[in-house]
């Protein structure tokens, strides 16, 4: 089994108005060059899944500022002004959420989950529109599963079938995003033969990769 695909072929997953979503913290772990090939095509109207947008014009902060989305759901946007600038422009529409409900609504779907019980936002704008449930007295805000079509994520190693190691804080949001989507792509550094990872210590497991890409 080998799961190996030239970064060129980048394009041919990529559709107008899909949703795709980019493991990393403050471009920590972006794929940064599955971002460039993104800019090589005119894939736009995007729907981006990811805990920030990072600097204008940097690692995942460049699809905001070339405008191939149209719509964000993040954590935060303080550290990027192109993105700020859209939404007051209303070019993107934005749902902030709150970082761990944001991980645990990912791994909701990759779980096959209905939704995940929090009270993280209660009272706030982060309640509007959504069910309120109460267990033994406690209201909750059900936050439901976020499914992707399209989860980019960094590694450090790879082995042909695609389990994943990671390198030190890289691993943040790469984790839950790969179970959530339909495909699922990671960039990484080194790929070894099948059998030569240690399983104990394999971060991400080869089901939920579909395809890797070695730069």
């Amino acid at each position: 089994m080998d799961k190996k695909i030239e970064i060129s072929e980048i394009g041919k997953f990529l559709t107008d108005g899909m949703t795709i979503s980019i493991g990393g913290f403050l471009g920590c772990g972006n794929a940064h060059n599955i971002i460039d090939e993104i800019l090589k095509t005119d894939v736009k109207d995007l729907t981006l899944v990811a805990t920030d947008t990072f600097f204008e014009g940097k690692g995942i902060g460049k699809l905001i500022t070339n405008k191939r989305v149209s719509k964000l759901m993040a954590s935060h946007i303080g550290t990027n002004k192109d993105t700020q600038q859209q939404v007051n422009d209303g070019f993107i529409e934005v749902e902030l959420v709150p970082q761990g409900t944001l991980a645990e609504r990912l791994r909701s779907a990759a779980a096959g989950l209905g939704g995940v019980l929090t009270r993280t936002g209660l009272g706030t704008l982060v309640q509007e529109g959504k069910d309120v449930v109460t267990v033994d007295g406690v209201e909750y805000i059900l936050e439901k599963p976020i499914h992707i079509d399209l989860a980019i994520l960094k590694a450090y190693k790879s082995d042909k079938a695609g389990n994943l190691l990671y390198k030190g804080a890289t691993r943040n949001f790469n984790v839950p995003m790969a179970g959530a989507a339909k495909v699922t792509i990671a960039e990484v550094e080194e790929i070894v033969e099948n059998g030569e990872l240690d399983p104990s210590i394999v971060h991400t497991p080869f089901v939920y990769i579909n395809h890797i890409v070695k730069v």
